[in-house]
């Protein structure tokens, strides 16, 4: 091999140049700089579990007020859709005839009553025989038994509001002649109002009378009306598979009504001190969970957990975290266990901590 002249001194000055060069840190290495990081504490708070169920709306109390006796209605004492407390007269039907009826039988009961106390005095002296007193006792209870059901008929002209509420429509007039068991109107208390609702019975288990439900209507669709279960049916249905409950909501300005359509949510379980953090915290990898944490104020650690809920951008921990701890929620990409790290400046964290403090997940039906 032959060499030029100018090879020798041409290698000597890149030897040169490459020894003037500073050699690698052998410290120097990934991680030798801090990596900016975005964390938020991972903090206790109270969460529920929730059931996404859908029911109708009942009056607490509602019934049809009809006649029970024949006559012509003298008298409507009430105006349609007027509140009206228990005990007032709704309607009063035309009494003369009644009170004719009572004042025959009064009469008839007062003779028999006197044969009836006579007959006791001859019987003692046994001056009738006891077949005769018998009899005479018998017309005297059966005249006592006719005038308390003719006075019991006077009173049924007077038809009387059952318990406080709304009165309804009006079906009669003044001086029409109706008939036993008419339609006359309704009376409706809504000042508390019944959910109905049909729970899945695989939940059934965590059903229980005196637990919160929340609800919502069409008609004010962004306000929840919170209510309580009082009823769970004793039995399963064996054709959907359901069972029947019921709830008490509170109505006291009468914007709920009978008979509308409401979307529930039941709260299942209310755990008071759960440990969240943001979703973003957490790393998935062969369906184990893990997140980063910040030791010591600046050093990255991976922490294996175990997750529960999720609701509202939250993960509740179930495992791994005790609470208070600095989460990593941006820059996990760049970190790896032990490297160092830098805090983002407070308002980075903001939108991670502009969250409601109580959360709730909703299951399906």
């Amino acid at each position: 091999m032959r060499f030029s002249l100018f090879t020798i001194p041409l290698c000597a000055l890149c030897l040169a140049v490459a020894g003037c060069r500073k050699k690698p840190d052998a410290a120097a290495g990934p991680g030798s700089f801090a990596v900016q990081v975005v964390a938020v504490e991972a903090k206790r708070q109270p969460i529920s579990e929730s059931l996404s169920l859908v029911g109708s709306l009942a009056a607490n109390e509602l019934v049809e007020i009809k006649s029970e006796t024949d006559g012509m209605v003298e008298e409507i004492n009430f105006k349609e859709g007027e509140r009206v407390e228990k005990g007032r007269v709704l309607f009063r039907l035309e009494e003369s005839k009644f009170a004719a009826s009572v004042a025959e039988s009064d009469a008839n009961f007062k003779v028999a009553h006197a044969n009836f106390e006579r007959s006791q005095q001859l019987v003692k002296e046994k001056l009738i025989a006891p077949q005769e007193f018998d009899t005479i006792a018998a017309q005297y209870h059966a005249a006592q038994a006719t005038l308390e059901l003719r006075k019991r008929l006077l009173r049924d002209a007077r038809i009387y509001a059952p318990f406080g509420g709304i009165v309804g429509a009006r079906e009669v007039s003044p001086g029409q002649v109706i008939a036993r068991n008419t339609l006359l109107t309704w009376v409706v208390d809504l000042d508390t109002i019944k959910a109905e609702f049909n729970v899945p019975e695989r939940f059934l288990s965590q059903v229980r009378v005196g637990q919160i439900i929340e609800l919502s209507v069409a008609t004010y669709a962004d306000e929840k009306f919170p209510g309580e279960v009082y009823f769970i049916s004793p039995h399963v249905d064996p054709v959907f598979r359901t069972v029947l409950v019921k709830a008490y909501v509170k109505n006291q300005e009468l914007r709920l009504r009978p008979g509308m359509f409401a979307n529930l949510d039941l709260t299942l379980k209310v755990r008071e001190q759960a440990v969240l953090v943001p979703e973003s915290a957490i790393t998935i990898s062969s369906d184990k969970a893990s997140l980063y944490t910040i030791e010591g104020g600046d050093t990255a650690q991976l922490k294996p957990v175990t997750t529960g809920v999720r609701t509202g951008g939250k993960v509740e921990i179930t495992g791994g975290l005790n609470g208070g701890e600095l989460v990593v929620v941006e820059g996990t990409q760049k970190l790896r266990p032990g490297a160092k790290v830098k805090l983002a400046p407070p308002e980075a964290a903001q939108p991670y901590l502009d969250v409601d403090k109580t959360n709730g997940t909703k299951l399906g039906s």
